[in-house]
C-alpha cells in the first residue's frame, strides 16, 4: 500500500477515534504503531521500533521540566497565591468600572507567570475571583467571559508547558523560546484589560464598582504578594541570565513555591499527597501524549508526508504569509475540538519543515520562535472559542446558574481581541523577537 495515501488516511481515522471519545495519546499510539507497521510490511521492525519507542522519547532531560512546572503550579495554589494575588490587583483597579474583572486578568497573568497550564489557571482563578465577580455585580457573561479568556494567559506567559514541548519538537532553545513570549503575553493582559474597558463602556449595565480601598489596605494587599514576584524573577531571571537551566529554574521554583506554601499553613499531610497525586496525574496525561504522538510522527516520518508536503507547497507559487496564514487558520478552526498539546504534537512535525523552507525575511531561528509563539497564540484561542473551548467548559462548570450562550456571547469580544494581536505579530514580527534582539 502506498505510504503517502496511508499517511493521508491516517488523519480522519484519528479524528474519528478522537470524536469517540478514544484518549488521543492511545488514539495517536495505535494509529502511528499500525501505519507503521503497513509500511514496514513486516511486524519485526516495529517490534524493534516498540523496544526503544518509550526510552527514546523520555530519556530527553528536558522533558523532566514538565513535572516540575506542574508542582509549582499545585503548590502556588496551596500557598494561597491565587488569592493573594488577586486582592493585590482588586485593591488597585477594583474600583474603577470594569475593575474586577480587570483584576481578574492581572491575577491570571501573575499566576500564569508560576503556573504554566491554561486549564489549571482558569480553575484556580475561577474559584478564586468568581465570587467575587458576583458581589461586585458583574454580568455572568462578562465574568466567565474574563476569566475563561485570562486562563489562557497560563501557557502563553512564561514559563508555558506547551512552549517547552515545542522547543523539544523544533529544537529551539527553551530559554529563548520564553523570552519571545513575554511581550506577546503582556500585550494579551492588556488587551483583555482593554477589551473590558470597551464592553463596560458601552453596556454599562454588565458591570458592579466597589468602593475604593484605603491605601494602608491596597499597600498591604500589595505586600502580601512580593514572595510569588521574588519566585517569578529568580526562575525566570535566572533562565534568561543563564545562570541555571530551564530544568534547573524549574526544580528552584518548585522548591520555592512548596516553601512558600508550607510557610503559609497549605501544607497539610493530606494536601501534600494531593498535589503529589495531581502532579503525577497531570505528568502522566501529558507524556502519554508525547508518547502516542513520537509513534504517529515517526510512522509519518516513514511515509516521508511532511517531505512531500513541504516539496508540494514549494512548487506551488504560494507566498510565505499565505502559507503562513492558512496554517494559523487551521489550527484556529481544529483547536475549537482538539486539546493544545496534542495539536501542536501531532502538527508541528508536518507544518514546521514547510515554514523553515519559507522567506520570512529571518534568521531560520527568528523564523522557528516567531511561528511558534504564533501557534501558542492560535492554539490559545482555540481554549475560548465556542463551541468547544475546554477554558469555556472549566468556568462553566463552576457557574452552572449561566446559560452555557452567555459564556459565549461574553468571550467572543476577547476572541477578537486575539485576533487582532496575532494579526500584529504577524505583520510584525519584530515585537516577538524584541527581547531577543536586546
Amino acid at each position: 500500500m502506498d505510504p503517502l495515501w496511508l499517511a493521508t488516511a491516517s488523519f480522519p481515522v484519528l479524528l474519528l477515534l478522537i470524536f469517540l471519545r478514544v484518549p488521543i495519546g492511545l488514539a495517536m499510539l495505535a494509529v502511528g504503531l499500525i501505519g507503521s507497521w503497513q509500511v514496514y510490511g513486516s511486524a519485526m521492525p516495529l517490534l524493534q521500533q516498540m523496544k526503544t519507542l518509550a526510552y527514546g522519547t523520555f530519556s530527553t532531560h528536558s522533558l523532566s521540566i514538565v513535572p516540575l512546572f506542574l508542582l509549582m503550579g499545585q503548590f502556588a495554589a496551596l500557598g494561597g497565591m491565587s488569592r493573594a494575588l488577586f486582592k493585590a490587583a482588586e485593591a488597585f483597579l477594583g474600583h474603577r468600572k470594569g475593575g474586577v474583572a480587570m483584576a481578574a486578568i492581572g491575577a491570571c497573568a501573575g499566576f500564569g507567570s508560576i503556573c504554566g497550564s491554561s486549564l489549571a489557571t482558569a480553575a484556580t482563578m475561577g474559584q478564586v475571583a468568581l465570587p467575587e465577580l458576583r458581589k461586585a455585580g458583574y454580568a455572568g457573561s462578562l465574568a466567565t467571559g474574563a476569566l475563561a479568556a485570562g486562563g489562557t494567559l497560563g501557557i502563553l506567559i512564561p514559563p508555558s508547558i506547551v512552549l517547552v514541548i515545542y522547543a523539544i519538537l523544533a529544537e529551539q532553545n527553551i530559554a529563548k523560546m520564553f523570552a519571545a513570549a513575554f511581550i506577546p503575553g503582556i500585550l494579551a493582559a492588556l488587551g483583555y484589560m482593554a477589551v473590558i474597558g470597551i464592553v463596560v463602556r458601552i453596556k454599562p449595565e454588565l458591570a458592579g464598582q466597589i468602593e475604593p480601598m484605603p491605601w494602608p489596605e491596597r499597600l498591604s494587599a500589595l505586600a502580601a504578594v512580593w514572595p510569588v514576584l521574588l519566585i517569578f524573577v529568580v526562575v525566570i531571571g535566572g533562565i534568561y541570565s543563564g545562570i541555571f537551566t530551564p530544568t534547573e529554574g524549574a526544580a528552584v521554583g518548585a522548591v520555592s513555591t512548596g516553601l512558600l506554601a508550607w510557610l503559609r499553613g497549605g501544607l497539610a499531610s493530606t494536601r501534600l499527597l494531593a498535589a503529589f497525586e495531581a502532579t503525577a496525574s497531570g505528568t502522566a496525561m501529558v507524556f502519554m501524549i508525547v508518547l502516542g504522538a513520537a509513534a504517529f510522527n515517526s510512522f509519518l516520518a516513514l511515509s516521508q508526508m511532511p517531505q512531500e508536503l513541504a516539496m508540494w507547497v514549494g512548487t506551488q507559487g504560494f507566498g510565505p504569509y499565505q502559507v503562513l496564514w492558512a496554517i494559523l487558520v487551521f489550527y484556529l478552526v481544529f483547536g475549537c475540538v482538539m486539546d493544545s498539546l496534542s495539536m501542536i504534537l501531532l502538527t508541528i512535525p508536518i507544518f514546521f519543515p514547510m515554514i523553515s523552507g519559507l522567506d520570512f525575511g529571518l534568521s531560520p531561528e527568528g523564523t522557528a520562535i516567531w511561528f511558534g509563539i504564533l501557534v501558542l497564540i492560535v492554539v490559545e484561542v482555540g481554549l475560548i472559542t465556542p463551541p468547544v473551548g475546554m477554558n469555556l467548559f472549566v468556568i462553566q462548570s463552576m457557574a452552572p446558574d449561566i446559560p452555557i450562550r452567555d459564556t459565549y456571547r461574553g468571550v467572543m469580544p476577547f476572541v477578537a481581541s486575539d485576533l487582532i494581536r496575532v494579526t500584529l505579530l504577524v505583520i510584525f514580527p519584530s515585537v516577538t523577537l524584541f527581547v531577543l534582539r536586546l
